[in-house]
């Protein structure tokens, strides 16, 4: 099936795909599956070498320690850096506390704020019977910070009426014109699940995931807290969920230490490398890689040669030193080189060809 246009020959694989062009002000070459986009957080990067497709909600399992909120933050400081807005829902803590976060990082977001790049929707203040009581107890700084926020935050009245939990959410994106760029970082699945019945918990986030990833084409990141029950909600998502991030404590790694590890258990729809990088997190940087080193460390200046003690054995051996020690690898982005992404119309595409041009 051949047609021209604009002097090139284009030979197309069906009638749809040559009506298609006729209509649209420019010829597709190849399959254009979602807009794939990084994550800017080093070690999921390294991990998903071609990115997290657009339409993916993610769900980040974690334990009491591994600083999930911190990774959160590095989403969302990410997507600003990149020039896109953000929306945070709180479940956890107060408008001035999510701001303390970033703060903390060295990640200053008071012009994002102030631009209404970054919204955060408030899902926690409706706890507190005497809001004016919290707001004169506040020092000078977290008084700052909350009147920063204000006209950034969306508040919700009763996050257990699931209609304006909803609507809010929806506002705040069609506001921000969040489609197809920006990101949702969602403090606390655990939380939410706590706040309503199990059975209205599951349909609201299948209404949320429908409408905000699939349609709208914006991912959403969702923390999910392991407490023990860990078949129960939000835990038992895996079949609906597009990607889950596990972080976990390792205590047998380094004797007497709690290491952070990390991983991408899944990604649909991208190359996943699901391996455990161990991590921390360093103000100014975010999340820094940590590589463990097996054996001790090169001495200057030691005969290179192995030498033998009485016993006949290595030094370090049975009954010797510890041998173990770990150190901290390069800032994020450096300690391995991810693959890169490409963003523009046609980037991410499967190889495919809808219509191919010949010329003459």
């Amino acid at each position: 099936m051949v047609a021209e246009r604009d002097g090139h020959r284009y030979t197309y694989c069906c009638v749809a795909c040559r009506e298609a062009a006729d209509d649209g002000e420019k010829v597709f070459t190849q399959f254009h599956g979602c807009r794939r986009v990084p994550t800017g957080v080093a070690p999921l990067d390294e991990s998903l070498p071609q990115g997290i497709p657009r339409n993916s909600f993610v769900l980040l399992t974690d334990l009491a320690g591994t600083r999930t909120e911190a990774i959160q933050a590095e989403l969302v400081w990410r997507a600003l850096q990149r020039g896109e807005p953000a929306a945070f829902v709180s479940f956890l803590e107060p408008p001035m506390s999510v701001v303390q976060e970033f703060v903390t990082l060295d990640w200053n977001v008071l012009p994002y704020l102030e631009s209404g790049q970054l919204q955060i929707v408030d899902c926690f203040t409706y706890r507190l019977e005497n809001r004016e009581r919290m707001y004169e107890r506040l020092n000078d700084w977290n008084a700052f910070l909350s009147e920063t926020a204000a006209d950034a935050t969306t508040q919700v009245r009763d996050p257990t009426e699931l209609g304006e939990l909803h609507n809010r959410i929806d506002d705040v994106l069609e506001d921000r014109g969040m489609e197809d760029q920006g990101v949702v970082v969602v403090d606390s699945l655990t939380e939410f699940g706590s706040l309503v019945q199990p059975v209205q918990a599951y349909d609201f986030l299948k209404d949320v995931r429908a409408e905000v990833c699939k349609s709208r084409f914006v991912p959403i990141y969702a923390g999910a807290t392991v407490t023990g029950e860990d078949r129960q909600f939000p835990h038992d998502l895996n079949y609906m969920v597009d990607g889950i991030v596990e972080l976990n404590l390792d205590e047998e790694l380094v004797e007497g230490s709690l290491m952070k590890q990390i991983r991408v258990r899944k990604m649909n729809g991208v190359l996943t490398l699901p391996k455990w990088t161990l991590y921390e997190y360093t103000a100014g940087e975010g999340i820094v890689t940590i590589k463990l080193h097996e054996g001790p460390p090169d001495r200057q200046g030691e005969d290179e040669s192995p030498q033998q003690d009485g016993d006949g054995q290595q030094p370090g051996g049975a009954g010797g030193d510890a041998a173990g020690a770990f150190g901290q690898g390069p800032p994020a982005g450096e300690s391995a080189e991810a693959g890169s992404v490409d963003d523009s119309p046609g980037g991410g595409s499967d190889g495919g060809q809808t219509a191919s041009e010949t010329t003459e």
